[in-house]
């Protein structure tokens, strides 16, 4: 089977098990964030907690719940690395030098997973476990909690309240993503994925050398970086590591992980707001950006140029050999796509173009589908920045889900979507017009602007890949790319949830002749539209600069 064949079979038989589960995981989603009961195990939880779980909260409240969540666990995963040296299975592996361990517990809590260090190397199974493995499960919890959130706004009225933080959190945890991470991590086992606490091992090569590896509890670990759409590899060769992803048909689980929750998402908003159109509406925008995405990057890193790409009728440099250049392809594409950060191939090695659409997909804010629940929040962000612009048309108060869209919900709107383009051009000047910035720098010209313009994109949009082509591991990229992080996760969740306490107040606006129909293939088209010419407006200039330029030399 030809490359390209064999890339449209992967990418059909993933996309079938995409549809296949659409409704079965949205409306299980849906109950979960709608039912009232509380499991044994939920109540110890808010009872340890110190909550109420049957109290609902303003915006406000819940808000200061998700940064005081945050804040905590940022000094307990930043002091447990700190501390490495003296927990119990640390296999021997230091204290964490302070600015790296500033920038990996920044990471891992805002659902990044940067990683600027080697993890078999730096991380003992304690932090690896008790420290990232967590983080992996409630930042995506967050994520998802926030985006519920947001829903809840569009579907009452003459309410303060959004919801319970912590209810929505536990849930999320619980009931969602610890069960579907345990069969994730029983298929990965089965695949050949390690799952162990032993300490060193030492191997003989074929050459009569020897190689010591640290294995550990990496399939758990595995399950959940994609689910969550987390990425931080318990290697630092990532999901190319054969420890991580074993197979081909482990790479096209992971795969599944990565988009399954973000893509079933709208059913679940589609259910919330009593209306499944709108969620097919969403998630219609989600997979016309991501099938447009993904046939540019096959098409760029199959038909590369070059003599020997050409000879070969691909690129292969750099793309792991087990998966061939279009499973590195379809999994490139979904990582930067979602907000994972997760790879297993290096980013830095792909084509011009290929590599361009890969940092495009990021600036696009990674909605389609995006992270898990912030994928979904920031698609419903760009939805009613599409209803304001009709409605400017059309001359009338534009109207969303029966909701106006007035001065304050579309100047919060605005300032979503502004926040992440200002963290990621302004970090990327900083970096560029400072010596100590420049000095990470492997390469010169467009690449070597392309592989910063990547690494501020992937930490403000909370991706955590990179190109790999620049060595970030210096106190000015931990701390101005752990900055990054932190703004380009919580200033845009206070601004959805401030947005959702704005919309659940309102009282409903009946539907009328001059309102726009959101559930319309001509909607669907005007959110795709809205979302590409927005970013295109905003990141042209750096992208013209970067890898446009190196393409057409």
């Amino acid at each position: 089977m030809s490359p390209a064949l064999a890339g449209i079979a992967f990418t059909g038989s993933l996309l079938l098990a995409l549809v296949v589960c659409y409704r079965p995981l949205g409306d299980y989603m849906y109950r979960v964030y709608t039912g009232t009961r509380h499991s044994r195990a939920e109540r110890v939880i808010y009872r340890l907690l110190g909550v109420n779980a049957d109290s609902e909260q303003r915006w406000g409240v819940y808000a200061r719940g998700v940064l005081a969540f945050s804040v905590v666990s940022v000094l307990f995963l930043y002091g447990l690395q700190r501390l490495q040296d003296h927990l119990f299975l640390s296999l021997g592996m230091k204290a964490v030098e302070p600015a790296l361990a500033w920038n990996t517990a920044v990471s891992f809590v805002t659902n990044t997973n940067w990683q600027a260090y080697s993890g078999e190397a730096t991380m003992g199974h304690v932090v690896q476990t008790a420290g990232l493995a967590v983080q992996n499960f409630v930042s995506a919890a967050a994520g998802m909690a926030v985006a519920v959130a947001l829903v809840r706004g569009f579907a009452r009225s003459r309410t303060d309240t959004v919801g319970n933080f912590w209810v929505d959190l536990v849930r999320g945890t619980v009931r969602i993503l610890l069960p579907m991470a345990f069969a994730g991590a029983l298929a990965l086992v089965a695949g050949g994925a390690v799952q162990t606490f032993a300490g060193h091992r030492t191997w003989t090569t074929l050459t009569g050398g020897e190689q010591t590896f640290t294995p550990g509890a990496v399939a758990s670990q595995e399950a959940i970086k994609d689910l969550g759409t987390n990425g931080g590899g318990f290697f630092n060769a990532n999901s190319a590591h054969p420890f991580e992803n074993p197979t081909a048909w482990t790479n096209w689980v992971e795969i599944l992980l990565l988009l399954v929750i973000a893509f079933c998402l709208p059913r679940t908003f589609g259910r919330m707001v009593g209306d499944d159109r709108q969620g097919y509406a969403i998630v219609s925008v989600m997979a016309v950006i991501a099938i447009v995405s993904l046939g540019v990057t096959q098409w760029a890193e199959l038909s590369a140029g070059g003599t020997v790409p050409q000879a070969v009728g691909q690129a292969l440099e750099g793309r792991e050999a087990r998966f061939g250049t279009s499973g590195s392809a379809v999994f490139a594409t979904a990582t930067t796509l979602t907000s994972t950060g997760a790879v297993n191939s290096f980013h830095d090695s792909y084509t011009a173009l290929g590599g361009g659409m890969l940092i495009f997909n990021m600036l696009l804010g990674e909605v389609a589908p995006g992270g898990t629940g912030s994928g979904l929040y920031g698609m419903l962000i760009l939805a009613v920045i599409t209803v304001f612009v009709a409605g400017l048309m059309v001359g009338r108060t534009p109207e969303y889900l029966g909701k106006r869209i007035g001065a304050r919900e579309i100047k919060l709107a605005s300032l979503y979507f502004l926040a992440t383009p200002l963290l990621v051009l302004l970090g990327t000047a900083v970096a560029m017009a400072t010596a100590t910035g420049r000095a990470a720098m492997l390469n010169s010209g467009p690449h070597g602007l392309s592989e910063i313009l990547y690494a501020y994109t992937s930490a403000s949009n909370n991706n955590g890949s990179a190109f790999a082509g620049v060595s970030v591991n210096t106190p000015f990229h931990n701390v101005t790319l752990g900055l990054c992080m932190a703004f380009g996760r919580f200033l845009p969740m206070v601004l959805v949830l401030a947005l959702a306490g704005s919309l659940a107040r309102q009282a409903p606006v009946p539907a009328s002749a001059g309102t726009l129909p959101t559930y319309r293939p001509q909607f669907v088209g005007m959110v795709v539209g809205v979302t590409v010419i927005l970013v295109a407006l905003t990141f042209l200039p750096a992208l013209a600069l970067g890898p446009l330029a190196e393409g057409l030399r």
